[in-house]
């Protein structure tokens, strides 16, 4: 009974080779690499285990099932990054000061787990409020458009704010903003699986010392995951 569980990774095995073999090369990047390497440990463990005869020969195709799939998983999410990116008149980057750069209203990255954009509070909503700008209202309706051609891909919503103010006045004005942005999301009429989290000023990303670096905690951030168990509370 084991064994038959594990036939489906083999039967699949020719379809998503082709697919990783046919990437474009512009799009082939680490995440696409570090997704097939997981996958090939993950496929090379599993298909040793699964069976007491032959464990070197079923380890060998494990991985390279595994590989084929954490490929794809990579190259989707490489491929939704750059496309959020140019909707978004942006650029994917992945440096490690990426959200710290203040000329930036809009920041597209990614890694082995998830597309993230963030969204500098500045453009998103007047002070104080949780109603969107319109531009803020046309990048929303720009990222649905994407969203559009990856129905499996789960969108979660956090919004943060600067520690000026109660904690529980923040943590309702965070909620909210998520809130609206998700409702855009929701009503667009994509069969997304939507989430929203709202922070308060629990998760600054540089100390609140000044009014520059209080409007770069001030952001909404959304994360889209291929699938629910690379999900995370965004708020810890």
């Amino acid at each position: 009974m084991i064994k038959t569980k594990f036939l489906a990774p083999l039967v699949i095995l020719p379809l998503l080779s082709g697919c990783v073999s046919q990437m474009p090369q512009s799009v082939q990047g680490e995440k696409t690499q570090s997704g097939a390497a997981i996958g090939a440990v993950a496929g090379a463990i599993l298909g040793a285990v699964t069976s007491k005869h032959h464990k070197g020969k079923n380890a060998a195709i494990g991985a390279a099932a595994g590989a084929a799939l954490g490929g794809v998983i990579g190259y989707n999410m490489d491929q939704q990054a750059a496309e959020v990116a140019r909707a978004l008149d942006t650029q994917v980057d992945n440096s490690p000061g990426a959200e710290l750069n203040r000329d930036q209203d809009i920041i597209v990255t990614n890694n082995d787990k998830y597309v993230k954009i963030t969204f500098r509070e500045a453009m998103m909503f007047p002070t104080g409020s949780s109603n969107l700008t319109p531009s803020a209202s046309a990048k929303i309706h720009k990222l649905v458009n994407i969203l559009q051609n990856y129905p499996t891909t789960l969108v979660q919503v956090v919004g943060h704010t600067d520690n000026r103010g109660s904690h529980s006045f923040n943590q309702n004005l965070s909620e909210k903003r998520a809130g609206n942005v998700a409702n855009i999301i929701r009503r667009s009429g994509i069969n997304n699986s939507i989430y929203k989290r709202g922070c308060s000023f629990d998760k600054p990303v540089v100390p609140n010392t000044n009014a520059s670096n209080m409007s770069l905690n001030r952001r909404v951030e959304i994360f889209l995951y291929p699938s629910q168990e690379f999900v995370v509370d965004q708020c810890i």
